[in-house]
């Protein structure tokens, strides 16, 4: 892949993400699993060092990612109901309530230099439940979401302590390239 996208994302673990991974296999059982994530910068491809290989802007972008989030404390956000974005895309989400701005002004941030990209749709903070083939489709799986997630009991608060930059790979799927700790420098120099 010549100029692969890539994203860095905040993965929600347990025990919401493992109840939104259950909801999404439940809801399209033959789409690839993605580990349940609020996306902090959306796919992108990197505009600095385009005449250099795919390792050296990697770890460009790492020391760059780890410079500007040593700056940043870790902060808390709460989730809110589930949404929809049926008419623009058939995706299903569930909103930050609470705590969203401080998604968006990371997201700001970090959405400079190499990483600057001109988004389609505005930033706004979600955790995607689902994207289906049709609006119909989506909006089946937003009442069934919505259901679930009305009985869900456990806590709806979600710690943005790291976050972890991704390389797109084959057949929709991502490579985790390294976390990057809020308030730290980066966890790891190892890649996988």
């Amino acid at each position: 892949m010549h100029n692969p996208h890539y994203a860095l994302v905040a993965y929600v673990r347990h025990p919401v993400g493992e109840f939104i991974e259950r909801l999404r296999r439940e809801l399209h059982p033959e789409l690839p699993h993605l580990p349940a994530h609020i996306t902090i910068l959306p796919p992108r491809i990197l505009s600095d060092l385009e005449n250099v290989s795919a390792e050296v802007r990697e770890n460009r972008a790492l020391e760059l990612l780890g410079q500007m989030c040593r700056e940043v404390d870790p902060f808390e956000v709460v989730l809110g109901d589930v949404e929809t974005f049926v008419p623009i895309t058939p995706t299903d989400f569930i909103r930050v309530a609470h705590g969203a701005y401080r998604l968006r002004e990371l997201h700001d941030r970090l959405n400079t230099g190499m990483f600057f990209c001109s988004e389609q749709w505005p930033y706004m903070p979600h955790l995607t439940v689902i994207k289906m083939g049709n609006e119909a489709q989506a909006m089946a799986a937003f009442h069934t979401a919505s259901e679930r997630w009305g009985q869900y009991a456990g806590s709806r608060r979600i710690a943005i302590e790291e976050v972890t930059f991704v390389r797109e790979a084959n057949n929709n799927s991502w490579v985790d390239l390294a976390p990057v700790h809020l308030g730290r420098t980066r966890v790891s120099e190892t890649r996988k």
